[in-house]
Formats: structure tokens, C-alpha cells, sequence
């Protein structure tokens, strides 16, 4: 083995910015072989779209995909199928973290709190999100979403701490919920922000550190961040297979050195999220959507 190919198999000392591609993905698979903390869980197919009919089968041939690299799944609903997928994820021994979406529509929140309350008394969930970017979407006011924290919070029996997931801003300016909850859930996007890839990992850390400062000693977890292999670029961020490289193997030496709690989005491409995302929104996965790992 010469120097460069010893080099290539340490971690330390690394200078990213001098890789090639293909040392780039030689490190990120040896990081995704040393497994993971988290990754957030995308189940849909080519044409499939939330409210889509998702099979068990479709489930589980996705979650053996990512088994030997992850330790944890977070999921974003509890309705329909996606119901099923912490159960499932359990049985090959995930932890989870298990989404409640909240929107404009009480009667479907009040079912997915309910589901969600029901999954965690039966032991299929390690963490518990009350919502996902309610505020920033505008969907609910502040006093309603604290009330279906606190529903929650009440209806488990168990230990599984409660949190609700947002933009890390979101935590200092709205401290009544970052009161109401048990463990602070953030999402961290350097990508959304404009940030050119250089400077991605220190406004990232920024980002994390401001939602720790609010969180009064709270558990911090990073509940989503990530960066596109194509599309069109968003002010100063730029997608790119080598950007998104970059930015995987910065994420997870982080993680690994600092202990921080991080699910990577996503597992999965899928091409549903053009329509709200435009172009890049179908590339943010770990694996593309013919299920084939990005690394090789």
C-alpha cells in the first residue's frame, strides 16, 4: 500500500478541499462502513408522493439498504403507512425517531398525535417530534402547537422524550416553546442559507451552538441537515457531487469527534420534492433513486 492509499484509510489531519472525487467517496464510504448516527428515512419511489400507497415490502427493502450503515431512523408521520415504518424499523433494530406531522387540518393532527402517542406506549419509538417546521411554515400559532406538545407529553407512559422539530432561529425566538420541550430538535441548512461549501461546516456549528445556548442544558440533536448532488444552485450554495461529498464527510467527522446527534437528510432520492423545492429538491439523498449508494 503506498502512502497516499494509508492516507486515504485515516481520518486525521484531513484536508478535504485537496480530494478528487474519487478520494472523496473512498472516505465517505469508509465513514458510512463505521455506520452513522441517523438518517432521515425516505421511503417514496419514482411517481410516489406523500398519500401514496406504500407496501411493507417497499419498507423493508429500504431499511435492509441502510441497516449496516445507521443507527437510528427519523420519520415524519405517523399516518397511513407511514405508521408502519418504526414498527418495522424496531424489528431490525433501529432507534427512532418518530414525526408527527402537523399542519392546517386539526382533525388529521389530532390523528397523527394520537398515532403517535399509540407507537411510543407500544415501544416502537426512542424519540418523539411534535410537529416539523409548524412555525416556519405558519401553519399553527405558537399556543396551538404547545398544546399537542403537551398532549403528548401526557399521554406517554413511557420514558421517550418529547421535542418539536424546527429551524434552529426558531428555538430563541419562541421560547415558550422551547420550554414546553423535553429535547431540542433542529434543523440545520447552510445549503437554504446561502452559504458557499467552504464555510458550510463552521455555519453549521453556529447553528447548532445557537440552539444549544437556548436549549437552558437541554439534549440537542441536529434533526436534519444535508446538501444536494444536482440542481440549480441557491444564491451562494452550489450542488454538486463533489459539494455534496464534501459536505457528508464534514458532517460526519464532526459528529463522530464532537459526539453530536446528527440525522443525515436524506436516505433516499425522491423526485416529489421538485414541486416544492424545485430541481434540487430530488437530490439530497444518500442513496439515488434507483437505490444505489452515491459512494461508489
Amino acid at each position: 500500500m503506498s502512502y497516499r492509499e494509508e492516507r486515504l484509510m485515516s481520518l486525521a489531519g484531513l484536508d478535504i478541499n485537496k480530494l478528487s472525487v474519487k478520494e472523496l467517496k473512498t472516505y465517505c464510504k469508509k465513514i458510512l462502513k463505521g455506520k452513522i448516527h441517523g438518517i432521515c428515512f425516505s421511503v417514496y419511489d419514482e411517481n410516489q408522493k406523500p398519500g401514496s400507497k406504500i407496501s411493507d415490502k417497499q419498507i423493508l427493502e429500504k431499511l435492509e439498504i441502510i441497516k449496516p450503515y445507521v443507527s437510528w431512523i427519523r420519520t415524519f408521520s405517523c399516518s397511513d403507512e407511514n405508521s408502519r415504518i418504526p414498527v418495522l424499523a424496531k424489528d431490525l433494530g433501529f432507534k427512532t425517531l418518530v414525526g408527527a406531522w402537523l399542519g392546517k387540518d386539526k382533525e388529521q393532527n389530532d390523528c397523527e398525535v394520537e398515532n403517535l402517542i399509540k407507537l411510543c406506549n407500544d415501544g416502537y419509538v426512542d424519540i418523539a417530534a411534535v410537529g416539523n417546521e409548524v412555525m416556519y411554515r405558519k401553519d399553527l400559532s405558537e399556543e396551538e402547537l404547545i398544546s399537542y406538545i403537551n398532549h403528548a407529553k401526557e399521554g406517554i407512559n413511557t420514558n421517550v422524550p418529547v421535542g418539536y422539530v424546527d429551524a434552529y432561529y426558531e428555538f430563541s425566538e419562541r421560547p415558550n416553546i422551547t420550554e414546553a420541550c423535553e429535547v431540542i430538535l433542529t434543523n440545520c441548512y447552510p445549503f437554504w442559507e446561502g452559504c458557499d461549501i467552504d464555510y458550510s461546516l463552521i455555519y453549521m456549528k453556529q447553528m447548532y451552538y445557537h440552539a444549544r445556548d437556548v436549549g437552558n442544558g437541554k439534549r440537542v440533536i441536529i434533526t436534519e441537515t444535508g446538501w444536494p448532488s444536482k440542481g440549480t444552485n441557491y444564491e451562494g450554495s452550489f450542488p454538486s457531487e463533489k459539494n455534496f461529498l464534501k459536505y457528508f464527510l464534514n458532517t460526519q467527522r464532526w459528529s463522530k469527534q464532537d459526539n453530536i446527534e446528527i440525522f443525515y437528510f436524506s436516505s433516499f432520492d425522491e423526485s416529489w420534492k421538485i414541486d416544492s423545492e424545485g430541481d434540487v429538491g430530488a437530490f439530497w439523498g444518500v442513496w439515488d433513486d434507483k437505490l444505489i449508494s452515491k459512494f461508489i
